[in-house]
């Protein structure tokens, strides 16, 4: 296992999900409802400093909280929550052992599954590294592009993945956003880890999120 973190790592990069190398690499997205996206941010903007959201999937619930000093991961992940833009998402790459991943709007379309993976809302996010949050168990980080074409590092606007082994993610830290951690659930994020999957590291079963819902109790 250790031999191939490397090669491992390399799979959070967005590009690298794709396998057409002659394949359009802006991120694209289906179309979906509109939103006032002006309210949705005043939403937002009430939320606690660390707001909790409930992650709801066809296989449990992972309830995560999100931190308050990367503002700028937190607050785009609540604007995509409270839009409704996770809905129906699949989670297109799992490696047991490794982590599970998601947040590829592409996914919603299985005509688009030769893509999945490369999908986004069209913007990315500055890294907001902090030293104190590391690659622990259930920690909520985002996915990026390769460094050679994104040297700042910079995090992908929606794909996000949430760690089900620290010590094989721990050569991540520093180099892939963390934004939050699971604070309940983790037994479905290993539910989730462990299921059968194809070459490309895709459930073979669609493991999919209902809804990601405010927690507001």
């Amino acid at each position: 296992m250790k031999k191939l973190l490397p090669a491992i790592a390399a799979i959070l990069a967005v590009v690298s999900c794709g396998r057409n190398k002659n394949q359009n690499n802006n991120e694209a997205a289906p179309e979906a409802p509109a939103v006032d996206e002006s309210q949705i941010m005043e939403q937002v903007s009430q939320l606690p400093a660390e707001p909790v959201f409930d992650i709801v999937t066809n296989f449990g619930t992972i309830r995560v909280k999100l931190y308050e000093n990367t503002p700028k991961h937190r607050d785009n992940f609540c604007k995509l929550a409270l839009s409704g833009f996770y809905d129906g998402i699949l989670f297109h790459r799992v490696i047991n052992g490794f982590m599970i991943q998601t947040g590829d709007p592409l996914s919603k379309d299985p005509s688009m599954a030769d893509r999945y993976g490369t999908g986004g809302p069209g913007y990315t996010i500055p890294a907001e590294f902090v030293p104190e949050y590391r690659h622990i168990k259930g920690a909520l980080a985002a996915a990026r592009r390769g460094d050679a074409a994104n040297p700042m590092k910079e995090s992908s606007g929606s794909q996000f993945y949430i760690v089900q082994d620290a010590d094989a993610c721990a050569q991540l830290d520093g180099e892939y956003t963390v934004f939050g951690e699971t604070i309940d659930g983790i037994k479905t994020v290993d539910k989730i880890a462990s299921v059968e999957t194809d070459m490309r590291d895709r459930p073979v079963e669609d493991v999919r999120i209902v809804s990601v819902r405010l927690v507001t109790e």
